[in-house]
């Protein structure tokens, strides 16, 4: 998930002066930025900020978890509902000409909610204990996705993940997707991850087997792009970081709530 650049949670949060901004339909923390003169947020009143937005509460297991009826929650419910609509409307008037319709969904974080992880590492991102937390396949879902996964499919619409996890990580995401009832196209054809050691042919302005050098949005782009040439108008893409959005090949993006990292 965190490669490219990943600025850590408290270090990137630090610079959302004033704690994250949210709004109906249009749910993100507001990026990242270096070029303030202003005093930072406070880290520590910041961490319960972020627990308060989520109202995590740790389960009978220890495992932390979202509120469902948290400012978190509320804020998921507004963007899946405005994507409900929309792809209501595309498969209606898209349907009648015969148009392959898809929507691309990251995993992290846009499926799969790591905010177990985030809380107990205290936000800080290392590649050995993530390859391990999502070996385990426990993540709970992101609140209203499996739902959005199944209205999409019920529309006619094919969905396709875009993720940034490593492909020797497929088989904890296939069964971690599973077991919060989002079991639909988790093949290979339909499951995007990043292969360094084989990158795909479509990658090949900056990927090639002896040197990764394709950025987030290169990557994530590019495999939208891909999907197209397959012949699919892309009706919606979803992710919880900017770069899971940007570079084009999507009638519209749909940026979920997360004040607990950035990727660039």
């Amino acid at each position: 998930m965190r490669s490219s650049i990943r600025i850590a949670g408290l270090a990137a949060a630090c610079a959302l002066v004033g704690g994250a901004v949210y709004g109906a339909g249009a749910a993100g923390a507001d990026r990242p930025t270096g070029n303030t003169t202003a005093e930072p947020h406070n880290i520590g009143e910041l961490v319960n900020e972020i627990k308060s937005y989520y109202g995590a509460a740790q389960d009978a297991d220890g495992v932390w978890q979202a509120s469902p009826d948290s400012a978190y929650a509320d804020d998921m419910a507004r963007v899946v509902a405005k994507a409900e609509r929309s792809i209501d409307k595309a498969a209606e008037q898209h349907g009648r000409h015969g148009k392959k319709l898809a929507v691309v969904f990251d995993i992290d974080d846009t499926l799969l909610l790591s905010l177990d992880y985030e809380i107990k590492t205290n936000y800080t991102y290392n590649s050995a204990s993530w390859a391990e937390y999502v070996a385990r396949a426990d993540r709970p879902a992101v609140p209203g996705t499996p739902e959005l996964v199944k209205y999409a499919t019920r529309k006619g619409v094919t969905v396709f993940y875009n993720s940034g996890l490593k492909e020797s990580q497929r088989a904890g995401a296939v069964a971690n997707l599973k077991k919060v009832g989002i079991d639909v196209n988790l093949d290979a054809g339909h499951i995007f991850l990043k292969d360094t050691a084989n990158p795909p042919a479509y990658l090949s302005d900056c990927a090639t087997a002896a040197a990764w050098n394709c950025t987030t949005v290169q990557y994530k782009s590019g495999t939208r792009q891909h999907i197209e040439s397959l012949g699919y108008d892309i009706v919606g893409n979803f992710g919880d970081q900017y770069s899971d959005l940007q570079g084009g090949h999507a009638d519209k993006t749909y940026k979920f709530p997360n004040p607990t990292y950035f990727v660039e």
